[in-house]
């Protein structure tokens, strides 16, 4: 059974590491751009700053890719772990992430719209489920938090109003309201800040998030891994893809990780496929400020911080000099803040001016005090940045893959199964590493089939 897959990131890349695992020899990955990672990739730009797209952090649900992972960088010494120090910067100062368990620390009258907004979920029940995301926002959190945090905070990510949304998807990926939780750190005036899945996460020390996966590709036969031959074409009846170069592979089974919506386009049929409409996503902005000097001491041990208000165009910033002191040249002189912005056809980004933007977002929201220490920029715009959990993307995709498969196309991967519940590094990774279980042994593909399963804890503590 000869196995091509499309695309070297985190997917496709556990894929070939199963098959060579398992001691499958007739696989070949093929890879459109010159390096390996895909999302996951990062960048060394001129004056020597390590970039990342986008604020990365590794913590896991599997065993398996633990233990992977370790494999990797640990022989080295290649990685460091931190504690979590997540912030949201709103009405002119930090609080504590989450907010829901922090609303203390805001503002008394601020505090007492979220308080009473919470107070009034707990003395009604809900009718009916909510069937969009932020009517579930409402129902969760009650209106002043909606109102202060969750709705502005959220179009920013997302790039469309919540009630765009669906709510599948949501699992671990918002914390709960506890109302005595509430109480009690307002109480005793403590900062709530261990929730979450990642409170704990490694890094790599050097080489940004992409170097787990150049290390991950070197221990794979080179003959295996082509770089620069993008797909053009799949013809699935010959079961044959062709390249840009002009070349061509035969497959018996074909895994995709490309975004769906550009698998549809390649794929020669009598009837082409029809792009469903709820196959919606946003673009990413990344913009990297190079900073001279050392980070003040409001940010000097914070990893990243939320920001919902409307005075800086980004709604997320890592202190990515934080996470490695190499991913700076001169980490005794030098600093840097990387800024994520979102993108949809609900809202509009004008590259021409959205570093510039960027910047007098940083000074409006006090991460630098002026433009003089700031050393030089960095930029990267990502098209596919996160598939949109909309509440019909279901019913439109799961008939989809279960059709592409009887193809012998299994389309797999954050945009390839267009899933953003299980579309972080490990998930993204699993889900190759099963498909090809499933493949060469029938074995549950959990990770995409089941991914409240995969996202919740075991009754031991484990995670599967």
């Amino acid at each position: 059974m000869k196995i091509l897959i499309l695309g070297g990131g985190p997917c496709g890349l556990g894929a070939a590491w199963r098959l060579n695992e398992t001691c499958h020899g007739d696989y070949l990955l093929c890879e459109a751009k010159e390096q390996i990672g895909g999302l996951s990739a990062s960048f060394r730009d001129d004056e020597g700053f390590v970039w990342d797209i986008g604020g990365h952090v590794l913590f896991s649900h599997y065993g398996y890719f633990d233990a992977v992972m370790d494999s990797l960088l640990e022989e080295s010494g290649g990685w460091l772990e931190h504690n979590r120090e997540a912030w949201i910067w709103m009405q002119d100062r930090f609080v504590s992430y989450p907010l829901q368990n922090n609303i203390h620390q805001l503002p008394r009258d601020i505090y007492w719209d979220c308080l009473k907004g919470i107070i009034d979920i707990q003395n009604s029940a809900l009718a009916e489920k909510p069937d969009n995301f932020g009517a579930w926002i409402d129902a969760t959190f009650g209106k002043g938090l909606a109102r202060w945090f969750l709705n502005p905070y959220n179009f920013k990510v997302w790039a469309c109003t919540p009630d765009q949304m669906g709510v599948s998807w949501v699992g671990e990926r918002v914390a709960p309201v506890d109302l005595k939780q509430v109480l009690k750190s307002a109480l005793f005036q403590n900062e709530d800040t261990t929730w979450g899945p990642n409170s704990r996460f490694k890094f790599p020390r050097s080489g940004g998030t992409g170097a787990i996966w150049k290390r991950l590709m070197e221990k794979l036969p080179k003959d295996k891994i082509h770089l620069n031959k993008k797909a053009i074409g799949i013809d699935p009846k010959k079961r044959r893809v062709r390249f840009e170069n002009g070349e061509s592979e035969s497959y018996d089974i074909l895994i995709n990780t490309m975004a769906l919506t550009d698998l549809l386009k390649l794929i020669d049929l009598d009837q082409p496929f029809e792009k469903p409409s709820e196959l919606r996503y946003s673009s990413t902005h990344v913009v990297g400020l190079a900073l001279k000097g050392s980070p003040p001491d409001a940010l000097a041990t914070k990893c990243w911080i939320y920001f919902p208000e409307d005075n800086s165009p980004f709604y997320r910033v890592t202190v990515f000099s934080n996470y490695s002191p190499n991913n700076v040249p001169d980490s005794d002189n030098q600093w840097s803040l990387m800024c994520e912005v979102s993108e949809s056809r609900d809202k509009k980004v004008d590259p021409s001016t959205i570093v510039a933007d960027v910047i007098q977002g940083a000074l409006n929201t006090k991460l630098i005090p002026d433009r003089s220490i700031l050393d030089h920029t960095w930029y990267h715009h990502e098209k596919k940045g996160y598939p949109t959990p909309t509440p019909g993307r279901d019913p439109a995709v799961t008939p989809l893959l279960v059709h592409l498969e009887e193809m012998g196309i299994y389309s797999r991967g954050r945009f390839g199964a267009w899933k953003y519940e299980v579309g972080n590094m490990d998930h993204s990774f699993m889900q190759g590493v099963e498909c090809v279980n499933h493949l060469t042994c029938s074995a549950e593909e959990m990770t995409l089939w089941y991914p409240n399963a995969v996202n919740s804890a075991h009754p031991s503590g484990r995670k599967v």
